[in-house]
């Protein structure tokens, strides 16, 4: 989990964007937020770089096509020298192939932006506490990007409800899991939705990661998207 170090435990947000209008208006939604504190801006990806190992924000909120320094690569030189900071993709172009690129150089939320201010709100508290935050809009232009998948065929009946032919390595209660947490569902969110502790689920979570060997909980989500384990319809 990122660690806030401003006053308040506040979650320290830096925007990214090479459109004033878009930075004036995300700043002026977010410095009405109690748990948010707006640390800068920066006009482009060099310029957020630099910014980024200044002000080491949780959050980023990260256009990607911009001049100089395009938003992809802005993100994996942040996360590569900032590890403690999140990143959140925050673009008009769901087509985009750079959206998917995000993905690979280590941006944990992938929203459009005519998301809502509470989503976007929700979305930052969440990929702050560690948890993805995926637009179903992004999990289909990612699944258009990955192409025809390599999932074994699905299985009917009671087999395919619990995926059990789906994913053998798994068991029942974790393919579970990981269709929530394809839907960008918190640790406690599941909880609340199998009726476990959040203990157990972070468990599972672990077992899940270390079984299909993913390093974290985004690329779990793009696993069961890819091996269609969850309908992206149903994602927030």
């Amino acid at each position: 989990m990122a660690t806030s170090n401003s006053k308040g435990g506040k979650i320290r947000v830096m925007i990214v964007d090479d459109h004033a209008v878009v930075r004036q208006g995300l700043r002026s939604f977010l410095e009405l937020q109690p748990n948010i504190e707006v640390v800068g801006e920066a006009v482009n990806g060099a310029d957020a770089v630099d910014k980024a190992f200044v002000l080491r924000p949780n959050v980023v909120l990260m256009d990607l096509v911009m001049p100089q320094v395009d938003g992809v690569q802005a993100t994996r030189e942040i996360r590569a020298g900032l590890p403690g900071t999140q990143v959140i993709v925050l673009t008009s172009f769901s087509e985009d192939e750079k959206v998917f690129a995000s993905i690979k150089a280590g941006a944990a939320g992938y929203l459009m932006k005519d998301i809502s201010p509470n989503a976007l709100v929700n979305s930052i508290e969440k990929v702050y506490r560690g948890e993805p935050s995926l637009h179903p809009d992004i999990a289909r232009k990612i699944m258009q990007e990955l192409g025809p998948t390599q999932a074994r065929p699905a299985a009917t009946g009671a087999a395919a409800k619990a995926g059990a032919n789906v994913e053998p390595s798994l068991t029942e209660r974790e393919i579970e899991v990981l269709r929530l947490i394809a839907r960008a569902l918190s640790n406690r969110e599941i909880a609340d939705e199998l009726v476990l502790s959040e203990k157990t689920v972070k468990t599972h979570v672990s077992n899940i990661l270390q079984k299909l060997h993913l390093s974290d909980r985004t690329k779990a989500a793009l696993y069961a998207v890819r091996r269609k384990l969850v309908d992206v319809e149903d994602g927030e």
